[in-house]
């Protein structure tokens, strides 16, 4: 350093060099490092010092296998991504929620004394809004002011939950720069990270967490698998969890000769937009189910898993609810091949996979995430051409595995591909969508990626 000049704590490359150290590639720093300096580049245009930033890294994920089977209490295997959001934020000494979008420049100002009265709003102000509302309605005047500029290197409504990335970005950022997380009541309600998980699970979708009130949420009938994934993920695993509430059961290890190739289709696949109801009906299903069990065998279970674990008997007594009461809306059909389509993927498939994948049994790991395709696709009618000829087509090309993840009707398809062969198998799947699907292919968009560490505070020098 040439005397005379001052160290900036908040240069980049400090937070290159901490990237580096939990494990990220040269490729995901570089994307990190112009997302975190873009997000500077905005609180320096609305004139907030730099002396009390912090900042955060903030990952998408993947769901490998657990297709909507988190709100219903199954369980999912999942990992985070090599891109996500930067958000660097500061203080405020009023109670307001400042948030801007470094990328796209907009923002959104939020009084948080008067935030309770306000109403969901539309595209990405939707999140910072449902977050401000339920930490108010939940904590109260604990609730600090902050003021928050976000950079995303996620693409949007594609399957790797940028949406629940922005949730937990702008949950944390607000809960520490605003104090919240040394309040007793923060403490008492959230002690661990998990809970913390299955809270913006609960905040997302509107419903009560423990102690805490339930609220309005973003209008969709989810759970707390991607805020899991996101907070709660480990570099270079997969990592196994329960649902309702989130519960780890297992690390399964990263084969180093491997890597997911990600294919996003460019058909969009908003949750919180037109496909909102579509993806809604998948959770109602299970809500009907769930109703008929406890219904007709005088029970209060709270998840379509507790129902079938209740008894040796359980799955086939449901099978026959389900023909009993099926409705307009929900035929015996459609009831009977979601009951089938949840209970194998929790029980069969999920498991499964994680036990061929940790002995590297490629092939039983294939054909297992095959099947689960197959009952995606079959049971949850959740997927649309470009999807499954996605999972076909990256087979046919030579992946080892193939999925659509996400909520699906849309969206994004990994493959687990040999790592000297990624870059070749990429070309050969590009080249073959092309082929197929030339009205949207040029809307789609190519990665590679291998399992990343969660999101994660990066301490300023």
């Amino acid at each position: 350093m040439t005397a005379g000049m001052t160290r900036d704590p908040y240069a980049a490359e400090s937070f290159g060099r901490t990237l580096r150290a939990r494990g990220l590639s040269e490729g995901a720093v570089s994307r990190y490092r112009t997302q975190h300096d873009a997000a500077h580049r905005a609180l320096d245009a609305d004139g907030v010092p730099r002396a009390e930033r912090r900042r955060w890294v903030v990952p998408g994920r993947i769901e490998v296998l657990g297709k909507h089977t988190d709100y219903a209490g199954g369980r999912s295997l999942l990992c985070t991504v090599e891109r996500g959001l930067v958000i660097v934020a500061a203080p405020r000494a009023d109670r307001r929620l400042c948030v801007v979008d470094a990328v796209r420049q907009g923002r959104v100002d939020i009084d948080l004394a008067t935030a309770l009265s306000l109403r969901n709003m539309r595209g990405w102000p939707l999140y910072p809004t449902t977050v401000a509302r339920r930490f108010v309605r939940n904590f109260g005047e604990a609730v600090g002011g902050a003021h928050l500029a976000m950079a995303s290197g996620l693409p949007s409504a594609a399957g790797m939950s940028s949406s629940s990335a922005l949730t937990v970005g702008i949950a944390l950022a607000l809960a520490h720069c605003g104090g919240l997380v040394h309040h007793d009541a923060w403490r008492t309600a959230l002690p661990t990270t998990l809970d913390l998980a299955g809270y913006l699970g609960a905040l997302e979708n509107g419903v009560r967490f423990g102690s805490l009130d339930g609220d309005t949420g973003v209008g969709t009938m989810g759970g707390a698998q991607d805020h899991t994934a996101i907070l709660c993920s480990a570099p270079d695993a997969l990592g196994m969890f329960a649902w309702a509430p989130p519960a780890f059961e297992r690390w399964v290890p990263w084969s180093p000769t491997h890597v997911f190739a990600i294919a996003v289709s460019g058909v969009v696949a908003s949750k919180a937009g037109a496909v909102r109801g579509r993806y809604n009906r998948a959770a109602r299903t299970v809500a009907h189910l769930l109703r008929t069990w406890n219904l007709r065998a005088h029970r209060r279970d709270a998840t379509l898993g507790q129902a079938i674990g209740s008894a040796p008997d359980a799955f086939e007594r449901l099978l026959h609810f389900a023909e009993v009461d099926a409705t307009a809306e929900f035929p015996a059909a459609h009831l009977t091949a979601r009951l089938r389509q949840f209970r194998d993927e929790t029980d069969v498939f999920v498991p499964g996979a994680a036990d061929s994948f940790a002995r590297g049994d490629f092939a039983a790991f294939g054909d297992l995430v095959a099947q689960s395709q197959a009952a995606a696709e079959a049971a949850l009618e959740n997927q649309v051409p470009e999807t499954s000829s996605l999972v076909r087509s990256a087979r046919d090309v030579g992946a080892v595995a193939a999925s659509a993840f996400g909520a699906g009707f849309g969206g994004s398809v990994w493959a687990l591909v040999p790592s000297v062969d990624a870059e070749a198998f990429s070309t050969r799947w590009r080249i073959a969508y092309n082929e197929a699907h030339p009205h949207i292919a040029s809307r789609a968009s190519w990665l590679r990626t291998r399992p990343s560490p969660p999101a994660i505070e990066v301490s300023i020098d």
